[in-house]
């Protein structure tokens, strides 16, 4: 009896020191503009965090901005108050991050979709361009008109980058189809506008576009609705947004920042994190293109063999999609 009575008494104190070191692993989120329910980039980055925290127990705080300013306030708050790491949501926070990330040199942060060059910094990058010529394929070939869209959200190389992409991926599957594009603004904003999205997408529908990609966070809802009340098709992007509207969106290009996010939170917990550039790609399922039931019957056995090729040749190398980000260029 004594002996069974230790064992429970040793057993206790294991699930108290578990506890107090849930406890003192405290993660926390900053997110990006357009907030975290933007059924898009910043919700893909929720959606990681609330994996992980249904698998450890380990509660996280997050914070959504309404303005630049309250970036850095945010990171500095959670920094002060010893959470670590700290997950920054977008390349609009690089400064911010550099900044807080120097004074407080213990703590681990990640940046996404941003470089910054900390000792304790980890940057999570991916190869946008690679999820977003395979998707460019499917419009071209899904196309009855020849005529396909793009509707960025703020203007700026990343964005490009989505939009080369997906040119190449249209031109590589019909070289002869015409590719309209737009974007929505130059600041913060543009992420959060799906009044304005939906009216950019209609004048390519207008113009003869049947099937339109977004790649705009909150601003490409309503490219979606509006491809959809057009009868035309709408491709999602960051997170699966094939079930938005049923039957009217083609597929959407996975941006797993999800996956990021949650491999983040769950090395730092675990004593594996590291800081420097990770860059993810198709070959390290960081992108991909969203295939269920909401969308299988718009993917011909002819349009998934084809993409599915064409990825297997981006792997190796076959195929070379041009990052618009090493040149500021478009080859297409």
């Amino acid at each position: 009896m004594r002996f069974r009575t230790l064992g429970l008494a040793l057993a206790g104190l294991a699930a108290s020191a578990a506890a107090a070191l849930a406890q003192d692993f405290k993660p926390a989120i900053v997110y990006d503009l357009g907030g975290k329910f933007d059924k898009s980039f910043n919700e893909g980055v929720y959606d990681g965090a609330e994996k992980f925290k249904a698998e450890t127990g380990v509660a996280y705080r997050d914070f959504e901005p309404q303005n630049d300013a309250q970036r850095e306030q945010a990171l500095r708050r959670f920094a002060r108050d010893g959470y670590s790491p700290i997950v920054a949501v977008g390349f609009s926070q690089a400064s911010a991050v550099e900044k807080v990330a120097g004074e407080f040199p213990d703590l681990k942060f990640a940046i996404i979709d941003m470089v910054v060059e900390r000792p304790n910094v980890q940057s999570i990058l991916f190869k946008e361009q690679e999820g977003s010529f395979l998707v460019g394929m499917l419009a071209a070939m899904a196309s009855k008109t020849g005529k396909v869209g793009f509707v960025g959200g703020m203007d700026v190389p990343l964005i490009r980058a989505f939009a080369c992409g997906y040119v190449q991926g249209v031109k590589h599957a019909n070289p002869q189809a015409e590719i309209f594009q737009n974007m929505t603004g130059t600041t913060g904003a543009a992420w959060n506008d799906p009044v304005k999205g939906g009216e950019l997408a209609k004048s390519q529908i207008d113009r003869g576009a049947d099937v339109v990609y977004h790649a705009a966070g909150g601003t490409g809802i309503g490219v979606l609705r509006a491809a959809a009340d057009a009868g035309k098709l709408g491709i999602g992007v960051d997170s699966n947004q094939n079930g938005l509207h049923p039957g009217k969106v083609l597929t959407s290009m996975l941006k797993r920042v999800d996956t990021a996010t949650y491999k983040t939170f769950m090395d730092a917990k675990d004593g594996k994190w590291q800081s420097g550039v990770v860059n993810l790609g198709l070959a390290e399922e960081g992108v991909a293109w969203a295939l269920d039931d909401n969308n299988r019957s718009l993917i011909t056995p002819e349009m998934k063999e084809a993409v599915d090729k064409a990825a297997e040749e981006i792997k190796a190398g076959t195929i070379k999609v041009h990052d618009y980000r090493s040149d500021n260029k478009c080859p297409v």
